[in-house]
């Protein structure tokens, strides 16, 4: 039956008209939809990248819907107190979003749906964030994976439903109700002079995000599994952030992939893998929450890594380490939101291992400075970098960041993209670097290059393992 009542769509990370199952539902009530973001103490909490990212991306979909008749309402305060006050102006007869998956918003969502129900109104939260929700992937025994090729194994047979067209129209209420302004929120004000430096290299939006996987799986995917691991290459999809913000849905980027293979394109199957190990991420997460806030494996907790943030974190955050790899990964950072997938292990190993600083560290940053900064992702890939998590990567694989450069950048062609004090004429990319840093820091391309790494390769990596042996022992 159809319900002529309005229907509320809270729309949070699922920033897109087309496959978005919630969006359908609420359609298919038979009444007007009224969208709406709203500004919570989770959103209030982002890291000041991608906050400011969030707000391009709101941006792009108010235009969306404008387009279509409809029109993004804006508010700000507790997700129930704003979404009761919606449901009494509007005489809503529902309320549907997608479903989030980490802790905080899990919980949120519970409180939001019985407090809704009890007085009421009609709730559904719909999948759409992931392929695959994670009760539904199960072992043998009916637990949880804990390792990724089994978890691989157990879901690439799979059906995954077709991916659903953006609706052609949205039907609007009679009245719409009073919104915030975007630019009030001041989204992007702790990006300063940042943002300016950044934006560029921002794919917005649900259509830049579509542009994009048809450039990757026309171009690029063919040759993934050898260009993916070069950091001066274009050969990685770079669907991350438009995932992260659900611009662009894990269905739509399976079945491309999926057509790929088909094709006959080899390095189709690769790619495919690595939307499956941000599946694997959220799996994880879901069911053992604690990994984005403390160390999976219980036994790694007393682990002596330092929490204090001195002068070495101070340096590698400034990438001014002295180990060229390291610092023009982190330099990318800055000036594009985003960081090369293997320049991302190397910098995170010699935080952790040669550094000996805690994880937890590098993850708070990450999700401050990172564009495509992703619960799951983010805390995955630390805790594998650091030896703590499931499936990860041994202790004593310590990644040497010289040896990783000749295998990956053997002409030099990243590090000169990114670090600009020994060089004659320094690329834009790398002096774009010092106008994207605090000014705090007092960085500028006229400095001497550190002359020795603060800790060198070869002494960092001996006194990591002699620390493992002496924990193990």
């Amino acid at each position: 039956m159809s319900d002529n009542r309005p229907t509320i769509l809270w729309l949070r990370r699922d920033l897109r008209l087309g496959d978005h199952p919630a969006l359908q539902a609420a359609i298919a009530r038979g009444g007007p939809v009224v969208p709406v973001f709203i500004h919570d103490d989770l959103v209030e909490g982002l890291g000041v990248a991608p906050k400011w990212r969030l707000g391009l991306s709101l941006a792009d979909m108010a235009g969306r819907l404008d387009a279509l008749g409809s029109r993004l309402i804006l508010r700000r305060g507790e997700a129930l107190d704003v979404l009761r006050g919606l449901v009494e102006e509007l005489g809503a007869g529902a309320v549907m979003w997608s479903r989030l998956y980490d802790s905080d918003s899990i919980n949120r969502d519970k409180h939001v749906k019985t407090a809704l129900k009890e007085d009421g109104v009609e709730v559904e939260s719909h999948a759409g964030h992931l392929l695959f929700e994670p009760w539904t992937v199960e072992t043998g025994a009916g637990g949880f994976y804990k390792v990724y090729t089994p978890f691989w194994r157990a879901v690439r047979g799979r059906e995954v439903a077709t991916a659903v067209s953006a609706p052609a129209d949205i039907q609007a209420p009679d009245a719409w109700p009073d919104s915030d302004r975007l630019e009030d929120w001041h989204l992007g004000r702790a990006m300063n002079r940042g943002a300016e430096v950044c934006r560029p290299y921002q794919r917005v939006g649900e259509e830049a995000a579509q542009g994009r996987l048809g450039w990757f799986m026309g171009h690029a995917v063919g040759a993934y599994d050898e260009t993916r691991d070069l950091p001066a290459e274009d050969g990685t999809s770079g669907m991350s952030e438009n995932l992260a913000l659900g611009e662009i849905s894990p269905r739509q980027c399976w079945h491309a992939g999926c057509r790929a293979m088909e094709e006959g394109k080899p390095g189709a199957e690769a790619w495919l893998k690595e939307l499956v190990w941000r599946e694997f991420a959220y799996h994880l997460m879901y069911h053992t929450p604690h990994i984005t806030k403390e160390s999976w494996r219980p036994e790694w907790r007393d682990f002596p890594w330092s929490d204090v943030e001195d002068d070495h974190v101070l340096a590698w955050k400034q990438g001014r380490t002295g180990v060229p790899f390291v610092d023009a990964a982190m330099r990318e950072m800055y000036v594009t939101g985003k960081m090369h997938n293997r320049a991302r292990m190397i910098v995170a190993s010699y935080l952790t291992k040669h550094l000996m600083t805690h994880w937890r560290i590098g993850q708070a940053w990450f999700e401050d400075c990172l564009t495509d900064w992703d619960p799951a992702s983010n805390a995955m890939g630390w805790q594998w970098s650091a030896g703590s998590g499931p499936d990860a990567t041994p202790y004593f694989r310590i990644f040497n960041a010289e040896t990783q450069a000749k295998k990956f950048d053997p002409d030099g062609v990243y590090l000169r993209r990114w670090i600009a004090e020994w060089q004659r004429g320094p690329t834009k990319t790398a002096l774009s670097f010092f106008d994207a840093v605090p000014r705090s820091w007092c960085l500028n391309p006229h400095m001497p290059y550190p002359e020795a790494p603060i800790v060198g390769l070869k002494d960092g990596r001996r006194h990591a393992l002699d620390a493992y042996e002496a924990w193990k022992s």
